[in-house]
């Protein structure tokens, strides 16, 4: 397939950079212990880390927005995970040679998340990736988050990349709807979270890729 050259790669953070969920998992297991409940298994909860807090407090407790008791379990979720975000997390080992390839091609890359600010430096100060991002775009950076293409085109402007020179490489649905919307190529990470809904071939991504290798022979830098 011929594609537009890349300048810039975009990535998401949780579950495509990074793998925050068993901190995140952590944090949720943990208040159920407070409130005298069982573990939850891990792989129930780390498929649902890409929904963020509702996600986890939704498969933790079985509640969503508009119970009464999902704002203070999203509250008390929070203030817990904000005590653990470094306990765990790490690039994910493979995406390194990723980071590698891109940077000795002079290639910008950065970070688009729908994670507040309040977790995302902490975590990526912490992991060193804020020395190396071009751009880093948190949930509430501006007023609109993903899927709106607001976050990622705020991106490509402070890297100086035109939006059709981008690819955006994300592990949920929402991530490919804000490429597209953008203008940018989009990339499926099939490693990472994806969530519990329609499966990933119709979410009309131009690509799936299974493993960081293959993301850079996609990217033409391997």
């Amino acid at each position: 397939m011929n594609r537009r050259p890349i300048h810039a790669v975009l990535f998401d953070l949780d579950g495509t950079l990074i793998d925050s969920a068993p901190d995140l998992a952590g944090a949720a297991n943990a208040l159920r212990a407070e409130r005298g409940l069982e573990p939850l298994p891990y792989e129930r909860l780390r498929s649902m880390v890409g929904a963020g807090a509702r996600g986890m407090v939704g498969a933790a407790f079985g509640v969503a927005p508009g119970d009464a008791d999902f704002e203070p379990l999203r509250d008390a979720f929070l203030d817990r995970y904000a005590r653990c975000l470094l306990q765990r997390t790490a690039v994910f080992a493979d995406m390194a040679p990723v980071l590698d390839a891109l940077e000795r091609r002079s290639l910008a890359w950065g970070i688009v998340t729908n994670k507040a600010h309040r977790f995302t430096t902490p975590v990526v100060e912490g992991l060193g990736l804020h020395r190396r991002a071009g751009v880093v775009i948190c949930g509430d950076t501006l007023p609109l988050a993903k899927p709106h293409p607001d976050p990622l085109l705020e991106a490509a402007r402070r890297l100086g990349v035109d939006p059709a020179r981008c690819v955006y490489v994300g592990d949920d649905l929402r991530d490919v709807q804000a490429g597209r919307s953008a203008g940018m190529a989009t990339v499926v990470a099939a490693w990472g979270y994806l969530g519990q809904g329609e499966p990933i071939h119709a979410w009309g991504a131009d690509a799936i890729v299974e493993t960081p290798a293959q993301l850079l022979h996609w990217l033409g830098v391997a």
